[in-house]
């Protein structure tokens, strides 16, 4: 469930308050207003140029957060502050709350998915399981100067052909441009106090995905500072873009649908080169319960106990979320929706085994599996006792279980910031001490 929070609650209930107001309105930036940047376009350009290091031959390299090291940082080749820009959304918004479900380069990963669907984009295809890279990967971004030889090189190096390059280029600077203070050569002073960042854009819809960039650049009044710069040999976008007689430009052009579809797939693979060896899983897409159609359900909740005992609850409408440009939308429903402290009681010897749901009359169950509740371990909170700087911690273990080994698993982060979880085992106690008629309880100390 985590990463189909993190992928689909992007507005409303149940979402992250700093990533909804990144992306509201799509020029939000984190620097603060009429700077002529946005979070989206630093978040989409982090993402392919930690992604950039690929060596599709050997394998190393790929979209793996390496980006968060200095010293890829330092390189000419990732010149600018909006890296690290986009690190402080991941570590501080997206790791927190998703801790250990969701790496570092998952997380740029969606953020350049969360900046595309919510700024006019298309659906893009989000698959988990990134690994954080431990060191810095080796430098193979390509740079404005580069001759279009070494441009198709290294595009070919990540996995892309010339024709994929091309398209690659169009769909990411459909967002953003070129700053003066990181590229003084390429792009002037501008005075523009609704541009105080001295941004030159790639093109007039520079917070919105659309086919502009393409439609400027065809009809010849593109102000694009890497077409019609005032440094020739920077003007790697228009070697790039008329390196096959401008035929893929024009079919950008002559159709928004294939621009979109075109950057759909492409996208997707970008944030799908990852390191030989990283499985990733399939792509993430909504479950069923999250397709809502009805704007007010009536949803009853059915609890199945060990004893074979039922009960159900009506649920409560506590507020709405949607995604991807408002394609999908979620109702969410609690037991304790105007009173968050009215706990749900249920008689402990019975316990519960598995739920299932009633939406206007209709059985959701999995085709009669239900959905399975872990009721064989929880956490004693009432009887836990915790120190300023240690403490004592209790797992209540249902009688009979039996367990060969209870352990608790504590998340940290290394000394690259990647998760550590560590286990920490409970021996089982040498006179058992009864939580109540159906638990047992079992204690370590923690410092």
């Amino acid at each position: 469930m985590h990463s189909e929070s993190a992928r689909f609650d992007q507005q409303g209930f149940n979402t992250n308050p700093i990533l909804t107001s990144a992306l509201n309105p799509c020029d939000s930036f984190l620097g603060g207003g009429n700077t002529g940047r946005s979070n989206a376009a630093d978040w989409i350009r982090t993402a392919y140029h930690d992604m950039a290091t690929h060596n599709s031959t050997d394998g190393t390299g790929g979209l793996d957060a390496s980006i968060r090291f200095g010293v890829e940082q330092a390189r000419p080749e990732d010149v600018g502050d909006g890296f690290n820009n986009t690190m402080e959304f991941v570590t501080l918004s997206l790791v927190p709350d998703y801790l250990p479900y969701l790496s570092m380069a998952d997380s740029l990963a969606l953020l350049a998915v969360l900046a595309i669907e919510n700024c006019g984009g298309p659906e893009i295809a989000f698959r988990g399981g990134r690994i954080d890279a431990g060191v810095p990967n080796a430098p193979g971004v390509p740079q404005p100067q580069d001759d279009l030889d070494s441009h198709i090189a290294s595009f070919a190096r990540q996995g892309f052909t010339q024709t994929e390059m091309i398209g690659l280029v169009a769909c990411g600077h459909t967002f953003g441009g070129v700053q003066h203070s990181f590229f003084p050569d390429i792009v002037n002073v501008l005075n523009d106090p609704n541009d105080t960042g001295d941004v030159a854009h790639f093109d007039t819809t520079f917070v919105t995905f659309d086919n502009n960039i393409a439609t400027e650049y065809i009809s010849g009044t593109t102000q694009n500072p890497l077409v019609v710069g005032f440094n020739d040999t920077t003007n790697s976008d228009k070697r790039i873009f008329g390196s096959d007689g401008n035929t893929t430009m024009q079919s950008f052009a002559n159709s928004p649908a294939i621009f979109a579809s075109t950057c759909a797939d492409l996208f997707a693979r970008m944030l799908d080169t990852v390191p030989t060896g990283v499985q990733l899983t399939d792509v993430i897409s909504p479950i069923p319960l999250w397709n809502v159609t009805d704007p007010s359900p009536t949803i009853t909740m059915l609890l199945e106990d060990h004893t074979g005992g039922t009960g159900n609850i009506t649920l409560e409408f506590v507020g709405n979320s949607s995604s991807t440009g408002g394609k999908y939308s979620a109702a969410w429903y609690t037991f304790n929706a105007t009173d968050r402290l009215n706990n749900l009681y249920l008689d402990a010897a019975a316990g519960v085994k598995s739920l299932s749901f009633v939406i206007d009359g209709k059985l959701e169950n999995q085709n009669g599996l239900g959905f399975p509740i872990q009721d064989a371990f929880l956490f004693s909170k009432t009887s836990c006792q915790v120190g300023f700087l240690s403490g004592r911690i209790d797992v209540a273990v249902r009688n009979g279980v039996n367990p060969t080994r209870v352990f608790l698993q504590e998340i940290t982060t290394d000394s690259v910031e990647r998760t550590v979880v560590t286990e920490v085992d409970i021996s089982p106690p040498s006179v058992p001490v009864a939580a109540n008629s159906a638990y047992s309880l079992w204690s370590t100390m923690m410092n």
